[in-house]
Parts: C-alpha cells; structure tokens; sequence
C-alpha cells in the first residue's frame, strides 16, 4: 500500500502564522507519495505567497487560488475537484500532523478491510498548551455518528472508491460530510496508534466556539439533511447534548 497517492485537501485563508508548521507535518510525512492540492481562499496576508514558494520547492505542493473569498466549504470542494489521490485527507493551515499519521492510517485500513480511518488528536491553545486528548471510539456506524461527529476532520481519511461527498455551505460541514460518507461506507475505524497523530489548534475566535449555535446547527443536520423525522431528531437530539456535556467534562482537565 506504500504506492497509494493520498491527496491533502488543505483550505488557507489569512493563515501565514501557523502554514509553514502545517505544510511542512504533511510534506515530511514517512508516506512519501502524497500532493498538497492547498486552495487560497483570497487570503490578504502572504498566505499565497507561502504556498507558491512551497510549491517551487517541491513538486507535490499544488496550489489553486479562489478569485473570491467563498469559504471553507467551497475551498475544500475546489480541492476535492482538483485532487488526484487513491486517499483524501483534510488538514486545516493551522493544525498538524505527526510525521508517521499517514502510514499508520494506510496500515489500519488495509488491516481492517476499511474505506474510513479517523484517529486520537490533541486539542493545543495558541499558547502551546496541551488542553487534553480526544480518544474517539474504535469503531463507527452511522447509527453512532447521528449522536455526535466523532472524527476529527484533521484525522479522517477515506478511499477515493467510496466516492466524494460536497461540503455544504452550513455550520457543521465536517460534521455532515463525514455522517454521510460512514452511511455509505457502513462503518469507519480508528488508527491502531499508541498516540494521537494530529494536533488541533483551539482558537478563541474559532466558530465552533458558540454553543447554542453549534446546537442550532446540529438540528438543521437532522431535520434539513439528514431529513429525520421530528421525534428521531429529538432522540438524536438528546444523545448529542449528552455527548457534548460529556466531552465538555473531559476537556477540563488536561491529560
């Protein structure tokens, strides 16, 4: 399986404080066969700038560079278009990845006959403290996802086989995109490692930040994509602020 291209569909917007760490997690990766399709999303710092240099260095960097600014969803559907692999993956410009994440990914799918892999990531602050350890369950169903997005979109990578799914232009696109790629693939497992393979820069103007919009957000999952009926969606409802009020618990204290 060392021959599988893997395409990393990276997303960049104002992000040259935290690009050279997360191009070069992916560039110095123990899978050498991988394209960095890197889509600017008419960013106004030196961003591009960043990139086109990565890009003249090394012949795996692709950039694509969005006229307007039309947002992480459009941008990750631009890369997807563009991309070339046998595996998609997604890292945002400031996160990163442990060197060996890939390889270990690529052994687990073969190991487990799987299209969907997904790993444990540390959640970092801007200052550099480690916050704690998301362990996400070892396995996956579609049944399980509808309670809460146990991938972290910087761990997830599937099989090109499955086929693509579009990013929706709605809060929760991480969330919705990976809920229907396990409904097709039936299941998703997690990386055999003993450590998290990624690291998730937890920002203070992260949009995710907003609770009560982040449940809004959930219930339009259910009831305008998912198309659940009213009582399903207020089971899955329930399940979901459990979840997250158990996660909350967890994240106080670092590991």
């Amino acid at each position: 399986m060392s021959g599988d291209l893997v395409s990393v569909i990276m997303p960049v917007y104002n992000a040259s404080a935290w690009l050279h760490r997360a191009v070069d997690s992916v560039l110095g990766q123990s899978h050498h066969n991988v394209e960095l399709v890197a889509v600017d999303d008419g960013s106004r710092d030196e961003s591009l700038a960043i990139l086109q240099a990565f890009a003249r260095a090394d012949g795996r960097v692709r950039v694509h560079r969005q006229a307007v600014n039309g947002g992480v969803a459009a941008a990750r559907n631009a890369g997807l278009a563009a991309a070339q692999g046998d595996y998609i993956a997604f890292l945002d410009a400031d996160d990163w990845w442990h060197p060996d994440k890939l390889g270990r990914q690529l052994a687990s799918l073969r190991a487990n006959g799987a299209l969907i892999s997904y790993g444990d990531y540390w959640r970092v602050a801007e200052d550099g403290r480690v916050l704690s350890r998301v362990s996400p369950p070892a396995q996956l169903s579609y049944r399980d996802m509808l309670a809460s997005n146990f991938i972290g979109n910087l761990t997830g990578m599937y099989a090109r086989d499955l086929g693509d799914v579009p990013f929706r232009r709605i809060g929760h696109e991480d969330y919705a995109f990976w809920l229907e790629q396990v409904r097709r693939a039936g299941r998703a497992v997690r990386v055999d490692s003993p450590e998290p393979l990624a690291w998730y820069l937890v920002r203070e103007s992260s949009l995710s930040a907003n609770k009560f919009r982040a449940a809004s957000w959930q219930w339009v999952i259910y009831r305008e994509v998912e198309k659940l009926g009213l009582w399903r969606s207020c089971l899955c409802m329930l399940r979901y602020v459990w979840h997250a009020l158990a996660k909350r618990r967890r994240f106080s204290k670092p590991d």
